[in-house]
């Protein structure tokens, strides 16, 4: 079964799409001065951090190139939702506040630049503190049971407010002229403006959609493909299985990217601590059972791996929370397919699971918050224990095991935001273990 778009679903992420530009173009304000006056748009833009994607910047458009030496972080002020889905109600969504802004600089496009240095442009960038707990973009989707999925704001509540004078370049030819230059807009600091364009998603615009269909089952997915990808080449494949909220509900496409790190990690050298390109695949199965998601899960690795430059002597496996669940299960299914597994905050694996485990001697990282308030510390720590076990009873001396089968407790401590369920947090922030995931190698 070739991999393939199906209809249903391109027509679920066309509809999302467009109802979401319209909502934007719904608020555009040209400023209402007419000619090159006011504000033209503006633009969030957006990144994920370790514990998911926010808002990190807005692109405010004017009518002419703006002059940068008129611009400080006071010439504006931001604010955004203060709402959070791992701590507060949805009620909580429309409750704003005050962004702290990092740069203000101009560019010639709505887009960040590294250097933060200042470029001929109409477009003003201030980026926004990334420590701050606020302006995320994920919110819960469906609560079909007393489990909930979550999925990516389409209306983000940004707001911005212009507080100072903006100028326009003085003189004449490529900037040159001396002075503030004529006012392009005039302070409004009673009156903010809300977005007006479709955000731009630093790394998340990156991925590819597709879809697989085997059974009548529909496993929707995202993929990245090295920048200078070459198909004569071979590239190690992460397979990224996220939680449970981050399965496909039919109206969250895309958020397994967004809702956390795990994906777009392996697209940031300074993240891992590899130079190396890898092509990422990030599954999204339905939550109708680990054993048949396991399933779909292997058909789609084996298709996608036939029809991309896959080195399948290096397969690996990364999960979140229920993601283990599948991983356990797919290694159980296919031992021969995996190199390595990376297990953050997960499922306790069976004693079946363990010994085909051990019997393929898949190298194996587990890590757990030890005050895990959804997933209690002993489900990881019997997981250990099964596995060490296994090993045991096939032989393997203690070096062996150590080898084989790495373990990390996390105490509160180590993790940046109170959610001591996302092991990834600290996890991912440790360059060892992606490293070591990265040199595992069947061949």
């Amino acid at each position: 079964m070739k991999l393939r778009r199906t209809l249903v679903s391109v027509a679920a992420v066309l509809l999302l799409a467009t109802s979401g530009t319209a909502a934007y173009a719904a608020t555009r304000d040209h400023g209402g001065t007419g000619g090159t006056g006011g504000i033209r748009s503006v633009t969030p833009i957006t990144t994920v951090y370790t514990y998911g994607q926010k808002v990190s910047a807005v692109a405010i458009e004017y009518g002419a190139t703006v002059n940068p030496h008129q611009l400080d972080n006071s010439t504006f002020s931001v604010s955004d939702t203060s709402y959070n889905f791992r701590f507060n109600p949805i009620e909580d969504l429309p409750k704003l506040t005050d962004r702290k802004i990092t740069h203000t600089y101009t560019n010639s496009s709505a887009t960040t630049r590294a250097d933060r240095r200042s470029v001929p442009g109409r477009y003003v960038i201030v980026e926004l503190d990334p420590d701050q707990n606020a302006g995320w973009t994920v919110i819960v989707s469906k609560c079909p049971t007393f489990l909930c999925t979550v999925k990516v704001n389409t209306d983000l509540p940004t707001r911005v407010t212009q507080r100072k004078d903006v100028h326009a370049q003085p003189g004449k030819g490529k900037g040159k002229g001396k002075g503030k230059g004529p006012v392009l807009a005039k302070a409004t600091p009673k009156t903010s403006r809300g977005v007006t364009e479709p955000p731009v998603n630093l790394l998340v615009d990156e991925f590819r959609y597709g879809s697989y269909l085997n059974g009548g089952m529909v496993l929707p997915y995202h993929y990245h493909l090295p920048k200078n990808y070459q198909p004569g080449k071979k590239y190690p494949l992460m397979v990224v299985l996220p939680g449970h909220g981050m399965g496909w509900d039919g109206d969250n496409t895309g958020v397994q990217i967004a809702a956390d790190i795990p994906a777009t990690a392996w697209l940031q050298p300074n993240v891992t601590g590899s130079r190396e390109d890898v092509i990422v695949l990030a599954p999204q199965n339905q939550r109708v059972g680990d054993v048949a998601e396991a399933d779909l899960l292997v058909k789609l690795i084996d298709q996608f791996s036939k029809d991309h430059a896959v080195d399948t002597d290096r397969v690996y496996a990364t999960t979140v929370s229920y993601g283990s669940r599948l991983l356990w299960e797919a290694f159980a299914k296919r031992p021969g397919l995996f190199a390595g597994g990376l297990v953050t905050g997960g499922f306790q694996v069976s004693a079946a699971q363990a010994t085909a485990i051990a019997a393929a001697e898949i190298p194996l990282w587990i890590t757990h918050g030890v005050n895990d308030h959804l997933l209690n510390i002993s489900l990881a720590r019997n997981t250990h224990t099964a596995l060490r076990s296994a090993y045991e009873a096939r032989g393997k001396t203690p070096e062996q095991i150590a080898d084989l089968l790495r373990y990390t407790e996390y105490g509160n401590d180590a993790f940046t935001l109170p959610d001591y369920h996302a092991a990834y947090g600290p996890t991912y922030a440790d360059q060892g273990i992606l490293r070591w995931l990265l040199t595992q190698d069947r061949g």
